[in-house]
């Protein structure tokens, strides 16, 4: 199992419209999301940013990510979410969810 951190920022104007469109989260993109190893997927948010944590099962995480890129349902799902986000400014060139670096794990 391989843990995934990731920080993008929410565009303040656009706040209350992604909690609400993630109270609804479609079942299709759920479905696609555990299909590609994806466990106890969480978002979190401090001031303007988002923190997204989840477990990865698998063996091959780009491939596994590249088929929900490629997802119908998860497309038009990202039509609505990606307005109310922008990358922070640590993101690397290209980069829309900037992956954390793990400084500490209990297990």
């Amino acid at each position: 199992m391989r843990r995934v951190a990731q920080v993008i920022r929410v565009r303040p104007e656009r706040l209350e419209e992604y909690r609400q469109l993630h109270r609804a989260v479609p079942e299709p993109v759920l479905e696609r999301l555990r299909a590609s190893g994806i466990a106890n997927y969480s978002i979190h948010l401090l001031g303007d940013r988002l923190f997204s944590y989840f477990e990865y099962h698998g063996d091959g995480l780009d491939a596994d990510l590249a088929a929900v890129a490629a997802d119908p349902a998860t497309q038009e799902w990202w039509k609505l979410t990606d307005p109310c986000q922008e990358p922070v400014p640590e993101a690397r060139e290209g980069e829309w969810w900037a992956p954390m670096e793990r400084v500490f794990l209990m297990e």
